[in-house]
């Protein structure tokens, strides 16, 4: 992960701490990282200085809820982004 991090151009744990995991996730979404919810779990456990399977099924339900919500985000953005390129080069019409 400290590779993606860093290709994300988050060069230290001082900084994915003060971005969140949910935003310092979104961010290797968003080089291309697959989502992956051990991963996003991981990370989550991590910030708060915790073993990476130190949680109960409530709380995995909860992170399973905001990691479902930031890759579907994420994918949202992606389709904005397909959509406003291909305005650019005249394929559609966003103006509509």
């Amino acid at each position: 992960m400290e590779r993606e991090f860093l290709r994300a151009g988050l060069s230290s744990a001082e900084e994915i701490q003060a971005l969140g995991a949910d935003a310092a996730y979104s961010k290797l979404l968003c080089i291309g990282v697959r989502p992956h919810f051990i991963g996003y779990y991981a990370l989550v456990m991590g910030l708060q200085g915790r073993k990476w399977n130190d949680l109960d099924r409530t709380e995995k339900e909860i992170l399973r809820k905001r990691f479902d919500e930031i890759v579907a985000g994420r994918k949202a953005d992606q389709a904005s982004e397909l959509d406003a390129f291909l305005d650019r080069i005249g394929v559609i019409d966003t103006a509509k």
